[in-house]
């Protein structure tokens, strides 16, 4: 069986204690992070240029891609791939333009609160280049930059086979507006985006998925620029399934993510054994099929899991302890059970909801929290790329009212000039 096996059935409390172990933070790259960002910080342009041939063996004459050739790009790929790619943006701007919200006011008694969304001047986009081309992941971020306001917003691609960037890269970024193009991947690009070289400049935020080299560099430079959701990357899935799934969507489904590579995770949960066992035929067929069988098979190896339980509750609190990015739900019942999960990236309910709708063409974001981030952390929208901003006016009357459980405030804390602000302004402190 291509997936290990884990028995939930009959532990009752003690589940828990059969959770594989996760692995462990002084198993990761940190301090080899943490070397490529010193040498990018104190080297520029020059780092950028040793670390690119050094990791991904290219040598790199310019850093930055020209419009140029980004719209060249643009006009080079297939009809059918940009009429793909418009469509994904059409669906990515309808859904996000509903994410913003206009400026609101709360009137309370003298008390007025104006709040404002204002976008980040700034934000660079990281989007992966190594195993394969996504082109999806330039509209899924860059795109929503843009709904978002963001006056500049950079892409770096790590360049790959001695061909730099794919045109299906640059083309998608043509439909984005991106404003720049960097060949540059893994930490240094994060670093560079973060701190500035001689040719690429710094931003405000971060965003995009890749490996763990790249979400830990992402967890290194949060505080000089905005890093929200630093995990995103590997890929995941978990599916809780019945027998009224057809086994071989099952199947499929839990490959989706796998063919990203090795790191990341692919749970079947289920109750039913027998079906499980017809899962894992149609997965051999379907790995052994596979021009990417050997990334799925990777994948497998070390985050694919078959977990049996006694009923959907079980599987739902087994999920909300993962935390996973992406949860398929195929049962006769699916939207019920959607609602009792907690702790999920995105859910995609029933048999015709896969996952790689939401990763092309659903309209939210596929840049969604990994690594069990799903607790706290949610899809990339516009608001990562915006803050709130308010503005507060009070009238005499209502300082009057307020004041003087300010100054108590203030006293107690013993802060005197804050005690002084509302005093010498003549409120009444009883």
């Amino acid at each position: 069986m291509m997936l290990k096996q884990i028995d939930f059935r009959g532990k009752g409390s003690e589940w828990k204690d059969f959770m594989p172990a996760s692995t462990e933070i002084d198993e990761l790259p940190i301090e080899a992070v943490r070397e490529i960002i010193s040498e990018v910080r104190n080297l520029g342009d020059a780092a950028l240029r040793n670390l690119t041939q050094k990791f991904d063996g290219i040598v790199l004459d310019d850093l930055v891609v020209s419009q140029k050739e980004v719209e060249k790009a643009y006009h080079s790929i297939s009809k059918e791939f940009r009429d793909a790619l418009n469509a994904s943006a059409e669906a990515i701007v309808t859904y996000q333009e509903t994410q913003l919200t206009e400026h609101t006011i709360l009137d309370d008694n003298g008390l007025s609160i104006e709040t404002f969304q204002k976008p980040v001047a700034s934000a660079g986009c990281y989007v992966p280049g190594g195993l394969a081309s996504y082109p999806s992941t330039v509209l899924m971020t860059a795109l929503i930059a843009k709904v978002a306001g963001v006056e500049r917003v950079v892409v770096t691609v790590p360049p790959a086979g001695g061909q730099g960037i794919s045109i299906d890269t640059l083309a998608a970024a043509f439909v984005a507006k991106v404003d720049v193009i960097h060949p540059i991947g893994g930490a240094q690009a994060i670093a560079a985006l973060a701190y500035g070289t001689e040719s690429v400049q710094p931003v405000d935020v971060i965003v995009g998925p890749g490996n763990i080299y790249v979400s830990l560099a992402k967890q290194e430079v949060v505080g000089r620029v905005g890093v929200p959701a630093s995990f995103a990357g590997p890929s995941e899935i978990m599916v809780i399934a019945d027998s009224t799934a057809p086994a071989k969507f099952v199947a499929v489904d839990l490959a989706v993510q796998a063919e990203h590579g090795p790191g990341g995770k692919s749970w079947l949960v289920t109750t039913d054994e027998n079906f499980a066992a017809e899962v894992a035929d149609e997965l051999e067929n379907l790995v052994r099929n596979s021009s990417r069988g050997e990334n799925i098979k990777s994948t497998f190896e070390t985050g694919g899991y078959c977990a049996l339980v006694d009923d959907l509750d079980s599987a739902v609190a087994i999920v909300d302890e993962v935390a996973p990015e992406h949860l398929q739900i195929m049962t006769t019942n699916a939207a019920e059970v959607a609602k009792k999960v907690s702790n999920a990236g995105a859910i995609f309910c029933g048999n015709w909801s896969p996952a790689s709708l939401g990763d092309y063409l659903a309209g939210p974001s596929h840049v969604l929290p990994t690594a069990g981030t799903a607790r706290f952390a949610g899809a990339l929208t516009v608001r990562d790329f915006m803050r709130d901003i308010h503005v507060v006016t009070s009238s005499e009357k209502a300082l009057n009212r307020l004041g003087p459980h300010i100054f108590n405030f203030a006293v107690t804390e013993g802060l005197e000039s804050h005690a002084d602000s509302i005093r010498l302004r003549g409120v009444r402190i009883e």
